[in-house]
């Protein structure tokens, strides 16, 4: 599995392979109970974060190795990736979601988008082609394919593949960009190679796939454009994520060694108008506007989500997230990190991670994914003074080895917070603190946390 966020991925799916998917039964749960104070896989949880249900994978889901990955929504459907394909859950009754489709289509990471009647998916392991039946090949073969899939989910019970597009280095992720007439995806790739064919340097570049309206199989690569002429800084090869502002014409990228905002007015055109680089930053993994889009919190990825790095060797500047305001003209202004305060065991693979904002009056608040270190709710409406509200979190798979899993991305979505877990499936959660309740009242009909909306967040707190 080439160029995956997850760089333990190998060794930790042998491992579990090893120990035929390690799941010790409950503890017990427990209330202010968290990270080295939980025994394996005990629920810890703080008194205003309700554990409301979790639906575990299920069948080519559950073998070892099929990580479940990012989440999208639409009405009252959840739409789940998968290392082998993608699920739909029936979300109407947050306590008990129930699956409506499973689709087979091996790729890591099928990091998922939904827009109307479409699914897209992205994958980043070269495959032998782009069918749900193709098998892992080198990408030093020139006939191997990686990049984008296109589902028609117009019957959700029963989604249809209809198009693929190859890009170059494949799609780690993608973003949606919506257009008066089309789509544009942007498609992040990284880890270029002088033996690939399709993935050779320099690659500072993403790829940008038009999917029209009317005709989504004509979907195609319109353009490449190079984010960094120059090179970038010396980590920077692709990029890992993107996330579009849309109503302000404006989006932040993650490029590894680089944090960037582009004007996007144009959606064919993207143009770098601000880079930054951090000293304490290993690997900018993704990004989340403010709600106004006056902020951008960027992640580093340290370790590669495979490593254990909440703990006070690595301390709080590392492995954490990058509060910066952001000026009307693109500038970003640095004001501090936030990382988890709750220490995690040698064992647990934990940084920071996927993440969207709750919608709130005159306040920043963001729930957020953390691996094994679980979700945190967390706040930075004072940029320099962020500040954990709530967290949930089970702990370590194993006490003796390092076993690869934890909440991959946690977003909030229509009164609730759905997390996917790399192992354990779907988790929903209820946030019980009075000071967000106006939360409760916004309502979606369509989200995916890489294309942030206008929130329409009624008067009051």
């Amino acid at each position: 599995m080439k160029r995956t966020r997850l760089l333990a991925v190998a060794a930790a799916g042998a491992l579990m392979m090893a120990l035929g998917g390690v799941s010790a039964a409950s503890a017990g749960d427990g209330l202010n109970v968290s990270g080295t104070g939980l025994a394996v896989d005990q629920v810890g949880y703080s008194k205003n974060m309700k554990h409301m249900s979790n639906t575990p994978l299920a069948g080519t889901f559950a073998l070892p190795g099929a990580f479940g990955t990012d989440l999208a929504f639409q009405g009252e459907r959840a739409f789940v990736g998968n290392y082998n394909g993608f699920a739909i859950y029936d979300i109407s009754e947050a306590g008990a979601p129930e699956v409506v489709a499973q689709v087979n289509c091996p790729g890591s990471q099928n990091d998922i988008s939904v827009r109307d009647d479409l699914v897209y998916l992205s994958t980043d392991s070269s495959r032998n082609d782009d069918s749900c039946n193709s098998t892992g090949q080198s990408a030093n073969v020139k006939s191997s394919w990686e990049g984008i899939k296109i589902f028609d989910i117009s019957d959700e019970t029963n989604p249809k593949y209809i198009k693929s597009v190859e890009t170059k280095c494949g799609s780690h992720t993608h973003t949606v960009v919506p257009g008066e007439d089309a789509d544009y995806l942007y498609v992040s790739s990284y880890g270029p190679s002088n033996s690939a064919p399709d993935c050779l340097r320099p690659h500072d570049l993403i790829s940008i796939v038009k999917v029209p309206h009317a005709d989504p199989t004509a979907a195609s690569v319109i353009a490449t454009p190079v984010l960094f002429p120059d090179g970038g800084n010396t980590s920077t090869s692709g990029c890992h994520d993107i996330t579009a502002f849309p109503s302000k014409k404006i989006a932040a990228g993650a490029c590894m060694g680089d944090g960037i905002i582009m004007d996007i007015s144009d959606p064919e055109q993207p143009k770098v108008i601000e880079t930054v680089r951090d000293t304490n930053f290993a690997f900018w993994h993704s990004a989340t506007f403010n709600s106004d889009g006056s902020k951008v919190i960027f992640t580093d990825e340290l370790g590669g989500g495979g490593a254990a790095t909440c703990n006070a060797t690595i301390g709080p500047k590392r492995g954490a997230n990058a509060i910066y305001d952001l000026a009307t003209n693109g500038d970003l202004t640095f004001k501090s990190y936030y990382k988890i305060p709750r220490h995690q065991g040698s064992t647990e693979n934990c940084v920071a991670h996927n993440g969207s904002i709750i919608p709130v009056n005159g306040r920043d608040v963001m729930i957020q994914s953390w691996y094994q270190g679980g979700v945190s709710l967390w706040e930075f409406t004072d940029s320099a003074n962020p500040k954990e509200l709530d967290y949930f979190e089970r702990g370590a798979i194993n006490a003796d080895s390092l076993v690869l899993g934890g909440t991959w991305s946690a977003y909030y979505y229509n009164g609730f917070v759905y997390s996917s877990d790399i192992t354990k499936g779907l988790d929903v959660l209820m946030i019980k603190d009075p000071t967000l309740r106006k939360a409760n009242s916004v309502r979606l009909g369509e989200f995916n946390a890489q294309t942030q909306p206008i929130y329409p967040i009624k008067p009051g707190k």
